[in-house]
């Protein structure tokens, strides 16, 4: 998993509430087991027309948009199914933090397991960054996970909360495997201890 410490990017409006994870990433994208290639398909029944063509009036079909990291929604983002694939395409599509009023509890847990820092902020801050966002590819929001600070294009500075753990996680790239990892000198300790011990779990 991708370190995550500071993001500038463009930040794309998506002002609607209970967008659900079936809106996030189709049904029928879900046959893959594999992390990437889900991009393309990120909002799929908004993103395309009828025909395969781009949705003009989509938020991330607009130019200004194209490359934004930072998504800024409304409330109730990531609910309906647990489905994991529904990160997976938001982070394929570059999405690196979505700011909403609140989230779906396992949504917002798969997030950080798969390198998106999810924010919740009031909804009158959320207000205030949808209103910057919808100004275009000259509104640059920088996103800091050290400090737990947002930095909108006029200057304006907004704190945010994360857990301690799940920020650990994220600035130093950690998904559970990774943290499985972090464990393995004494992992192998015990393995070592246990085939000593018991070696006819070995075949030994």
């Amino acid at each position: 998993m991708d370190k995550f410490t500071k993001i500038s990017s463009v930040a794309a409006p998506l002002p609607m509430i209970n967008v659900d994870t079936d809106m996030i990433i189709p049904k029928q994208y879900l046959k893959t087991i594999k992390r990437t290639g889900l991009g393309k398909y990120a909002f799929a029944e908004m993103r395309y027309n009828e025909d395969g063509s781009e949705n003009p009036d989509f938020v991330l079909n607009k130019p200004a948009y194209r490359n934004a990291q930072i998504l800024i929604a409304g409330d109730n983002f990531g609910c309906g199914s647990s489905r994991e694939h529904a990160p997976w395409a938001l982070l394929d599509q570059g999405i690196r933090v979505v700011i909403a009023p609140s989230f779906a509890d396992i949504f917002y847990g798969n997030c950080f397991k798969n390198g998106i820092l999810p924010i919740k902020l009031p909804q009158e801050i959320v207000d205030k960054l949808m209103e910057d966002a919808e100004r275009g590819a000259n509104a640059i929001v920088t996103v800091d996970l050290e400090n737990r600070e947002i930095t909108g294009p006029d200057g304006g500075k907004v704190t945010f909360e994360v857990d301690s753990f799940r920020q650990h996680c994220l600035l130093n790239g950690l998904d559970d495997i990774g943290l499985t990892l972090e464990k393995s000198e004494k992992i192998d300790t015990f393995e070592a201890q246990q085939k000593a011990s018991q070696p006819w779990l070995y075949g030994a």
